[in-house]
């Protein structure tokens, strides 16, 4: 067990130094876009973005997935898992070609005509991004994966500041920012790993196509009901409520994104770690990983929740304040999306794709059906409460199945109620005042440090024999 422990902290510790340093530069454009695009503008780079988030996966028939998994399977050749991989993800380039300047002529959404050759040029360069990170994390090139985060994002913000700030290209300096902050990283992967040793354009081993493809095809269905779960808001919203809303809720995700830093990072180490543990049969290491992933995310999303007006105030932009109401929900959606993706990787590790993309799907249909109806009668806050019980239902679902696949040792009354507490927490700061409002907010925070004190502990007593190895 031990052993697993120490790769797994290798891998987070290495993914921190991409992720954390990443993110934290991310958060910091908030400011900037949220003062130099309007929220209209802002919400028609928010439609592009989640349109081709929908695409990637459903184009390529979700090949990345299977690269990653497959490069780990000591069995196979890295080379061909590859070569196959780059051979599906440019036949999807060319059908999303064809596709945009199908509707550039029929004018069938008439939204993604405005910049059409940035959404070919954004879905090129995210899906190779995916593709070659992914490929270079399974074979364990972690520490040139953390560089090339590091390189993602710097270049990010520096293009970002460059286009929009200084040269006031507005929406269309967004979007070219975004796009050369993949190819970049692409390049330096490219060079410094020699990455053409690994293509094979020859290469025509339809066996390991074939398992590659029946691993991936089923992940289409979690991939779109994922999207769906994330992003389906956002679309009904606009129908509903207009772009201008649209660009606010959108501008309420980066909010928790102070979570999904800790979530990026732990599943990312967690997919790799998994698969070893599962082959090696270690039941309990996972059980343990996931009750201390559980406590973290419980703590650190009470304290993020406690100072959300105070992180709304200080990165946004007036027009764009009011996000912090929708974010205290969102925050909680984010801790059962990290709890999903943890228990996803379980069934990642045993192959179980199908049953994966069934509980997504569930929590898809539940979210549409929510967001109509919540939309309709509570607006915004609306799309923000059906995020958060689509999130609660695909959890619930996948924790069933992964206790089915091996012995998940957790105490679930315990963290139910921990669960309460943070949405009863998400309700206080929305209906108190100030100086009332926190004081219950950190009697509330109190009370989950006492339910998740022997975590706390256990977690502190990890560090410390970390720190003197």
């Amino acid at each position: 067990m031990e052993k697993n422990i120490n790769y797994l902290l290798k891998n987070i510790g290495l993914l921190t130094l991409s992720n954390f340093g990443s993110k934290i530069l991310v958060f910091l454009l908030v400011p900037i876009y949220t003062r130099l695009l309007t929220t209209e503008e802002y919400g028609v780079y928010d439609l592009y973005l989640t349109s081709i988030t929908l695409l990637i996966p459903l184009l390529s028939l979700n090949i990345v997935e299977a690269v990653m998994r497959f490069t780990l399977d000591k069995k196979v050749k890295k080379e061909n898992v590859l070569s196959i991989g780059i051979k599906i993800v440019f036949k999807s380039i060319i059908i999303c070609c064809v596709l945009v300047i199908m509707n550039y002529f029929l004018g069938v959404f008439e939204i993604f005509n405005q910049y059409p050759q940035y959404f070919i040029l954004y879905y090129s360069a995210n899906i190779m991004y995916d593709l070659i990170t992914q490929f270079v994390k399974s074979i364990e090139k972690t520490f040139d994966f953390a560089i090339a985060s590091i390189l993602n994002t710097a270049t990010m913000l520096i293009l970002n500041i460059i286009f929009l700030f200084f040269l006031k290209m507005k929406l269309p300096g967004y979007f070219l920012a975004n796009i050369l902050s993949f190819v970049i990283p692409i390049i330096y992967l490219t060079i410094k790993l020699k990455l053409w040793k690994y293509i094979k354009l020859n290469v025509n081993d339809e066996i390991l196509k074939g398992q590659m493809l029946s691993y991936s095809k089923p992940l289409i269905l979690n991939n779109i009901g994922w999207w769906i779960t994330n992003v389906s808001d956002r679309y009904i919203l606009t129908s509903m409520k207009g772009l201008s809303e649209n660009g606010i809720y959108s501008i309420s995700y980066k909010i928790p994104s102070i979570l999904n830093v800790v979530q990026a990072i732990f599943s990312q180490a967690w997919i790799m770690s998994v698969v070893k543990a599962y082959e090696n049969k270690e039941e309990k290491f996972i059980s343990q990983m996931y009750v201390l992933y559980n406590s973290v995310l419980v703590i650190l999303c009470s304290i993020i929740i406690i100072f959300t007006k105070v992180i709304t105030k200080i990165l946004v932009a007036n027009d764009f304040y009011i996000a912090w109401k929708y974010a205290t929900f969102l925050m909680v959606s984010v801790l059962f999306t990290s709890l999903s993706n943890f228990l996803g990787g379980i069934l990642s590790a045993t192959k179980s794709t199908k049953e994966m993309g069934k509980t997504t799907v569930l929590g898809a249909i539940t979210n549409i059906i929510l967001n109509f109806i919540l939309i309709y009668y509570v607006g915004t806050m609306g799309a923000a409460i059906s995020t958060l019980i689509s999130y609660i239902i695909v959890w619930a679902s996948r924790l069933g199945m992964a206790k089915k696949a091996m012995n998940l040792s957790i105490n679930l009354s315990k963290d139910i109620l921990a669960y309460i507490i943070l949405i009863i927490q998400a309700i206080v700061l929305n209906i108190f005042s100030k100086s009332f409002g926190y004081i219950i907010e950190i009697a509330l925070l109190l009370i989950l440090i006492y339910i998740e004190r022997k975590e706390i502990k256990n977690i502190f007593l990890k560090i410390k024999d970390i720190l003197k190895k």
